[in-house]
Order: C-alpha cells, then structure tokens, then sequence
C-alpha cells in the first residue's frame, strides 16, 4: 500500500533532483571568458544582447566583462594575459604589429561600422557647419585613438586641418572627458551615448553633429586576443564569435524599443526614452555591422586614414593583423 501510493511521488522528486544537479552540471561546464571593453555604451549594444539573450550560454560560454577605460589599457590587458579578449578600435592592433611584437593581437571579430561619437557644443546649434569649428577647441580622447583619428578625418574632409585650424585636446582619456567638457574645458566634445544625450537631457551640453554620419563606414570596434591564445584556443573563439553574430542578427531584425529592453540590466541607471533615442540614432547611421567580419579594404582604409592623421609610419598587412575565418565560419553555421 505504501509503495503504490508513494512511489509516484519520490520518481517525481528523484526526477526533479536529477534535473537540477543536470542543470546545475550544465551551469558549471560553462566556460569563463574574460572580455575587456574600451568603455561602456549602448554603442555596443550587439554584445550586450548576446550577453542578456543568452547567446554566449548558448554556445558554452561565461563572459565576465571589464571596462578597460581605454584602448591602451585594454591591449595591455590583453598582452599581459590579465584578460582573454579586448574589445577596442583596430587601431590598437596594428600599433602592436608595428612595434614588432612576436606574440602580436590578431582581430578576429569587428562589431562597429563607423563612428560612435556625437560632437557636443555648450548651446543648441541646429544650423551647425562644421566650419563652425575653426579657431575652437575640441576634446578628443587619446592621441592615436579612434575618435580623435576620425575626428580630423572629419575636419580634412571639410577642409580644414587639426592643430592649424581647429585645436583637438588629446590630453585625457574617454571617461574624464563630459567632466572636464561640464567643468569648463573646451568650445565643444566628442561623447558616445548614451551619455551625450543625459548631458543634453540635463542642460549641460547639447549634440551638433553625428561624426559617424559625416566620416561613413570605418571599422571602428572590434574583437581582438594575443596570436597563441587564438592558436590554442580556436573552439573558444569560434563560439564567442557565433555569440556577437548572434547578437548582430537580433539587433538588425528587432526595434530600438526591444533593443532597450534587452540591454537595460547594462544602464540600470539611464532614462528609458534616452536608451531608446540612443539606439535610434545609432541605427539610423547604420552603427552596427551585420556580420562579425572585418574586411580586407575597410582594414586598409582604416589605416590610410590613421597615416593620414600622422598616426602611422607603415601600413600593417591584413593577413597578419586580422582573422576571418571565425566571422566566417559563424556566417555559415548560425542560422
């Protein structure tokens, strides 16, 4: 009597206990991945849907993320092993390849399309030219970093040239820049969202123009970890890649709504309609690539326009520098 009436219930619990310890088995056959960004923005949104939409689980992966604050402090970290992956601009790359580093960081993966920066003045401007900068100061981020290498990309395309007639302060990194801009420095600052548009929410500045409306497609951000941990590591960096794919795709087919949605847990903080003007504006400059491969001419005219900004003494070959194989192998096996 006993067995007929209790039998049924202790399978149910020998079957519950046995999905949670294959479930807990499952959490802890993850494998940690210890990524390193160049700062934290919804520019980057792609990555943080793969995050939140379990893209990187699925593919057996634990990222455990970093705001490196920089892309010389992310290749350091990178270099020194302190991280497996950084998350920075090309740039940094081909510096190290140039320097001749043996065990030099090889780009397996690139996420921007352009330019993620929005040019701050101190009132509203809506018939901004950028002639308007002439004799004027603009922060501008690391010497040799991407938003200040676009950023006189820009200014030679519209004739005018950095250091003669507009002036840009290279002297700080990304994170002290709204401070310094609020504190007093500078006619005008480069700022990625969504803090440019909480500084404008609040008074405090007030975007002008899009650098990545007026500069076109750059490859901008992008994946990158030391030559030997790619060589010992392929599956590793074959399932990180499917992951950003992943979260490319859903970024493309999903609305700046949805999108915030997704991302919110990484800007607890941030204005919901602020997120979501942010990703408008991203999405309308065609910010994010819908594929994780970084071409051989966009890798060269990235160069071009580093040398051009006096950046760069020689031009790095792609087949030394970046990786296609695992944006291409992700092509081909998510679906």
């Amino acid at each position: 009597m006993f067995r007929k009436r209790f039998m049924p219930v202790l399978i149910t619990v020998i079957l519950g206990i046995s999905m949670v310890l294959s479930g807990c088995s499952q959490q802890s056959e993850l494998t940690k991945v210890k990524l390193s960004e160049v700062t934290h923005s919804v520019f980057y949104a792609p990555q943080y849907v793969a995050m939140s939409k379990g893209f990187f689980k699925e593919e057996g992966l634990e990222v455990e993320l970093t705001n490196g604050q920089g892309a010389d402090k992310v290749m350091t970290a990178v270099l020194s092993g302190q991280v497996d992956i950084g998350f920075a601009g090309p740039e940094a790359s081909v510096y190290v390849h140039n320097e001749g580093k043996e065990d030099n960081s090889v780009v397996f993966a690139q996420l921007t399309n352009g330019d993620g920066t929005f040019l701050m003045g101190r009132e509203p401007d809506p018939d901004f030219k950028w002639s308007d900068l002439k004799g004027k100061t603009v922060i501008g981020g690391r010497k040799g970093g991407m938003p200040a290498i676009v950023l006189q990309y820009v200014l030679s395309k519209n004739g005018m040239a950095a250091g003669k007639d507009v002036t840009i302060d290279t002297t700080m990194q990304f994170a002290a820049m709204p401070g310094a801009f609020i504190g007093g420095q500078g006619d005008y600052v480069i700022i990625f969202e969504p803090t440019a548009s909480s500084m404008e929410k609040e008074g405090k500045a007030y975007i002008v123009a899009s650098l990545g409306k007026e500069s076109g497609e750059i490859p901008y951000t992008a994946y990158f970890a030391k030559k030997s941990m790619i060589e010992k590591n392929p599956e590793l960096i074959q399932k990180f890649t499917n992951a950003i794919y992943k979260g490319q795709k859903w970024v493309a087919s999903h609305t700046p709504e949805e999108i915030a949605l997704a991302i919110k847990l990484q800007f607890p903080e941030e204005n919901d309609q602020i997120l979501i003007s942010a990703i408008k504006r991203y999405k309308e400059q065609n910010s994010w690539k819908t594929d994780p491969i970084l071409q051989e001419n966009d890798f060269y005219l990235l160069q071009q326009i580093i040398k051009d900004a006096g950046e760069l003494n020689k031009i790095a070959p792609y087949e030394k520098v970046v990786t296609k194989q695992f944006g291409e192998n992700a092509i081909k096996n998510v679906k």
